[in-house]
Formats: structure tokens, C-alpha cells, sequence
């Protein structure tokens, strides 16, 4: 069960603190590992913030061990009512750049929130003063993530990671959308109107639409999925371009069928 903040003690909130930096050390990790191949400079930023946040976790150790001596007590942000949970997308094969971005602007946020909360709660003055240095790095830290994109990146270098983001977006979204939105326009036409000449009624046909369409979208989706695992390709995580070529394939379809919502159709009078 979390507990209040308003509970923990000193002992408790250093603790924490050098929790909270091992974590977001590791994080940016794999933020760096992940960006790497695609956005080469961004990547080097957050290695740097990386072996930031290994150098503040050592100072609060130094601290803590200091005030209170060798054994750290476990405990983690889960542990504590009032931090946000975070969704571990960096294990994903392929990172989404402005993800990445927003991301790290939240875990700095967060974390300067914490160290001002915890200065505020210390009564020792080295403590006190520490804690208050570091909420005042991750304020820095939060104004970079909010504008990473334009801090220790040239323009030839941020214009490269954007031609590789617009590169990444058109073959995980555009292209198995595009593959989808034909192959259910195409292949959805012979049982919609084979079943409308046949036997002359709106419902048959919409009905015949609808499973078509809905068959092929099951079809292509799982097709996409099961054809590339995106890991040599670059092309992203399988089921989600799965689920855009099958959806994409559904609406090919379905253009076809709901004409057939009309129930009566009248011959033009000469």
C-alpha cells in the first residue's frame, strides 16, 4: 500500500531522491539507446542528462550516508502516493521523437515538484541545501526538455532527424494505411455487387458489404503484422501497423457498402 509524503522522514525522502535519479538515469538510457540509430544528436543530449542524473545520485548518496550511514532503505515511487504513473514505451523498438520529448519534460517537471516539496520538509541545512540545489538543476533541466529540440543541435543535424521523423511516419503509418485503404477498396467490390445484381435487395448487399469489409480488414491486419517485425526494417511495432492496415482496409470497404443504406431505388422515366 502507497504511502502519504507528508509520512516519510528525512531518512525516507533521501532515499527516495536517489531512487527517483537511478530510475531517471536508466530512462534516459534508453531513450538515447532507442534515438540513437534515427536522431544521433538528440541522443547525445540525453546521455548527457544521463550521466547528470548518475552524478546527482551520488551526491545524495554521499549525503545520506553521511547523515544516516551505509544502509539505504528500499523504497520507490510506487511506494509513494501522488507520482504519476509512466508508461514504459521506451521498450518499444521503434521511439517516437516528440514522445521522447514530452516525456522527459514531464520526469523533470515531476522531479523538481519533489525536491522543492522535499527542501521544505528537511530540517538539516546540508540536506536542506542540497535537495534545494537539485530542484533547481531539474527547473533548468524541465525549460531544456521543453525546447530539446533546439538545444545542442545544428540546424543540418535537426534537419536530418526531421527528414528521419517524416521517413519513420510514412512507412509506420502512411504506407500500410495507403496498402489497407486500396486493398479493401479493391477486393470488397466483386462479393458487394455480385450479392446486389443476385438478388436485388439493399440489406443483402450492405450486409454482404459489412462482413466483407470486416473479413479483409481481419485479413490485412493480421498479414501486415505477421509480415515484418520491424526491427531490421525500421518500420515500427508490427500490431500497430497491423491495426492501421487492417482498419484502413475495413473503411476501403465499407465505402463500398453504405451506399446500399438506401432501400429503394426507382428507374429515371423517360
Amino acid at each position: 500500500m502507497a504511502i502519504s509524503f507528508k509520512d516519510l522522514g528525512e531518512r525516507e525522502i533521501l532515499a527516495l531522491a536517489v531512487s527517483l535519479e537511478e530510475e531517471d538515469g536508466r530512462i534516459y538510457g534508453e531513450f538515447a539507446e532507442g534515438l540513437r540509430k534515427n536522431f544521433p544528436a538528440t541522443a547525445r543530449i540525453f546521455e548527457a542528462m544521463r550521466d547528470e542524473e548518475s552524478e546527482h545520485r551520488r551526491r545524495l548518496l554521499d549525503r545520506y550516508k553521511t547523515q544516516f550511514g551505509e544502509h539505504l532503505p528500499l523504497i520507490r515511487r510506487g511506494d509513494v502516493k501522488g507520482f504519476t504513473t509512466r508508461k514504459p514505451f521506451w521498450l518499444t523498438s521503434t521511439l517516437n521523437i516528440n514522445s521522447v520529448r514530452n516525456a522527459a519534460a514531464v520526469m523533470e517537471l515531476e522531479t523538481t515538484r519533489f525536491y522543492e516539496a522535499a527542501a521544505l520538509r528537511t530540517t538539516d541545512v546540508d540536506t536542506r541545501k542540497l535537495l534545494g540545489d537539485l530542484a533547481e538543476i531539474e527547473r533548468q533541466h524541465t525549460q531544456m526538455a521543453e525546447s530539446l529540440e533546439d538545444k545542442g543541435i545544428s540546424p543540418t543535424e535537426k534537419q536530418a532527424e526531421d527528414e528521419a521523423s517524416r521517413r519513420l511516419f510514412v512507412l509506420q503509418i502512411v504506407q500500410p494505411g495507403l496498402a489497407g485503404l486500396m486493398d479493401g477498396s479493391v477486393s470488397t467490390l466483386a462479393p458487394i455487387f455480385a450479392a446486389a445484381f443476385a438478388t436485388q435487395h439493399s440489406n443483402t448487399a450492405l450486409v454482404v458489404g459489412l462482413a466483407a469489409s470486416v473479413g479483409a480488414g481481419i485479413s490485412m491486419g493480421f498479414a501486415e503484422a505477421l509480415s515484418d517485425d520491424g526491427v531490421l526494417s525500421g518500420r515500427g511495432h508490427p500490431w500497430m501497423r497491423g491495426g492501421i492496415c487492417g482498419l484502413m482496409t475495413a473503411l476501403g470497404g465499407l465505402g463500398h457498402s453504405l451506399p446500399f443504406l438506401a432501400q429503394n431505388f426507382t428507374s429515371p422515366s423517360v
